[in-house]
């Protein structure tokens, strides 16, 4: 019998396989799993279907299911919504965040919550597409199915102020059970499909900039010369490596694209990363205060504390990359962003922030990087 509680598949490239095999062991009388993690992983209509019918058995006792950033559809929503309706589904926590949802997924969502065999305590929609709509599906859930909501993320969406208010008069009543609501970083901007919806406006920080590199185009383009620049003396500026910093913090959720000519290192970095001394002390991505991504004709490495992962080729290699931030989560991502805006997933790496984080690049000799506008 396996005692296993808790399991992390996350960002794992799941197949229609795995899917099966989950499913198939979630309706097994000797599986005790409590806490499922299948975020960052790519699944197909098919995928869901087959762990929602995992939900849906009697013997299936999986009380917390992150799903989040696995580009699920409204047919997908329509999957889950069926499993929390079933009477065998004792569900109590969902993350679905990340997913660009929109007002289809989130009224199907919300059919599920309101049957009185949904037990669902905490669902999270974090950057879903969430309208001001939306809320008033959510709202005539709770409405019908009062006695066991109580988180509900919305963070990172549009709710608008009247959405707003539709919900947080539930948190006043006291026949619902809801007791926290987040609304944080909403905005318009958060309707844009993707990453886009996190895009940061970043500027190169030319107090740090090494005295061979040249900041133009209002400090969106770095380029490596020959000549020393007469900079004067500033305490952040790399002396002995040819890297530059960003003026702005990343905070919350972050993401930005970057094109390069030649080769380059595209970074974030904490500020106190040192400007002069040993070379493994400044180099961006040789030590534990920053992680890299190396650009180089036709392969991507990414480094972090000296320790190497090479990226196997992708199809159409680009030289423009995409980089994702969410500071709170720990999350690094980087992407290859094609002529069409096709995000190709590089790789992921998961820690935890101490420090306040910084883009930063790196470039070499005979090449440039630019931060690019994203529309």
């Amino acid at each position: 019998m396996c005692f296993l509680v808790s399991f992390s598949l996350a960002g794992c490239n799941l197949t229609a396989q795995c899917c099966e095999s989950l499913s198939s062991s979630l309706q097994s009388s000797n599986c005790v799993l409590r806490e499922l993690d299948l975020s960052n992983n790519d699944l197909w209509v098919s995928d869901v279907k087959i762990i929602s019918d995992g939900l849906k058995s009697q013997n299936c006792q999986l009380q917390k299911l992150s799903l989040a950033g696995c580009n699920l559809t409204a047919q997908c929503c329509e999957r889950l919504s069926s499993a929390l309706q079933s009477s065998n589904c004792v569900l109590r926590e969902l993350d679905l965040s990340n997913n660009d949802l929109q007002d289809s997924g989130v009224k199907i969502i919300s059919d599920g919550l309101k049957s009185q065999n949904c037990k669902l305590q905490k669902l999270r929609l974090s950057g879903c597409m969430v309208s001001e709509e939306c809320c008033g599906y959510l709202s005539s859930a709770l409405s019908s199915n009062p006695s066991h909501l109580r988180e509900l993320d919305l963070s990172y969406n549009h709710p608008g102020q009247s959405g707003v208010q539709q919900l947080s008069h539930k948190l006043e009543d006291p026949d619902y059970t809801l007791k926290k609501l987040n609304v944080d970083h909403g905005g318009e901007i958060r309707m844009k499909a993707g990453l886009q919806k996190y895009a940061c406006d970043l500027t190169l920080d030319p107090n740090t900039a090494h005295s061979r590199l040249v900041l133009s185009d209002g400090n969106k383009k770095i380029t490596r010369v020959e000549d020393h620049q007469p900079y004067p003396d500033h305490p952040e500026r790399f002396d002995d490596v040819l890297q530059v910093l960003c003026v702005e913090s990343l905070t919350g959720r972050c993401y930005w694209e970057t094109e390069w000519s030649g080769s380059g290192v595209i970074s974030v970095s904490y500020k106190a990363i040192n400007r002069k001394g040993e070379w493994s002390d400044c180099v961006f991505g040789s030590n534990d205060k920053s992680w890299s991504l190396i650009c180089s004709y036709n392969r991507f490495t990414v480094l972090h504390n000296n320790n190497r992962t090479v990226i196997p080729a992708v199809c159409s290699f680009s030289k423009r990359v995409g980089v994702y931030v969410d500071v709170s989560a720990g999350v690094l991502s980087f992407y290859s962003v094609s002529d069409t805006h096709t995000l190709t997933h590089l790789h992921t790496l998961n820690t935890t922030f101490t420090e306040p984080l910084y883009a930063g690049f790196g470039v070499n000799p005979g090449s440039s990087v630019s931060l690019c506008d994203i529309k």
